[in-house]
This record gives C-alpha cells, structure tokens and sequence, in this order.
C-alpha cells in the first residue's frame, strides 16, 4: 500500500480506523469515500462468513422480551403504593 491508502486500516471489531483517520477522511473525494465505504462493507461480510466458518458466535441471538403477567404488576404497584405512604405518613 502506499502511504495515502493505509487510512482505511481498521479492525471490523473496533470499526474505528487504527491510523489517524479523520484527517485522511476529510482529504478524499467522493469517489474515494465510496471506494472506502465498499471495501469496509466487503471486509464485514468477509468477516462474518469467517465467523460462520470458524463457528464464532459472534452473532447473538436476540432474547425474547420478558413479559410480567398483570398480577405481578399490580402487586408491584401496590407495594409501591404502600411504601409511597409509609413515606408520607412520616412526613406529617
């Protein structure tokens, strides 16, 4: 590589760039951002087959929403409730 196309050296993980980016950044041309964008985009997928291959579960599965049932809710109000008064009554 030459000197002005180490800028985009970055690790995927971090995905910030290893060298003094910015200021290379805001030298390029449109082109050359693309060009940048293109191989970054090409270096993810690269990446996460790697992962797949490899068996790295980089990728974690997403964990379904705890729900509370409407009596546990209502218990916890009026726990709430019972403690807000306790608070209260200590104030007059």
């Amino acid at each position: 590589m030459s000197g002005g196309d180490d800028w985009f050296c970055f690790d995927i993980r971090m995905s910030k760039p290893l060298t003094n980016g910015m200021k290379a950044i805001a030298q390029l041309s449109s082109v050359q951002l693309r060009r940048a964008a293109n191989i970054k985009e090409k270096i993810a997928a690269l990446q996460k087959q790697l992962d797949a291959l490899l068996g790295n579960d980089s990728i974690k599965p997403v964990k379904k929403k705890r729900r509370m049932s409407a009596s546990a809710r209502a218990r916890i109000a009026a726990a709430q409730r019972a403690r807000w008064a306790k608070v209260r009554a200590g104030k007059k």
